[in-house]
């Protein structure tokens, strides 16, 4: 039995920390967005960011086309049509092999 676990531990695939934003700037109708992740390649990388309104509503992806293994942390921006009296954005990032952060960052727009 203790073979069988240790073997089964062995082939579960190591979970990477997840993306995490560092800071978020709305200059205008740009959304730029830093974000730090252990990119080790093609394999795996952060690839994407959004930003979502207070009720969930998703009003901007950016997708990230590849890694950054050497830039890190890094900025990608991203046009977005703010709705009016919107007090603040909630921007969470993805990972191309554990999928969407739970790990948000919350914006407060002025």
């Amino acid at each position: 039995m203790r073979i069988f676990l240790a073997l089964l531990l062995l082939c579960t695939p190591a979970l990477a920390d997840p993306p995490r934003i560092v800071s978020a700037r709305l200059d205008g109708s740009s959304l730029s967005v830093t974000l730090l992740h252990p990119d080790s390649g093609w394999d795996h990388y952060a690839d994407a960011w959004r930003a979502e309104l207070p009720d969930g509503t998703v009003l901007a992806t950016r997708v990230l086309a590849h890694p950054h293994e050497t830039e890190q942390p890094f900025t990608r921006s991203q046009r977005i049509d703010l709705p009016p009296d919107t007090d603040y954005l909630t921007i969470r990032a993805r990972c191309l092999v554990d999928g969407w952060s739970d790990e948000t960052f919350r914006l407060d727009l002025d």
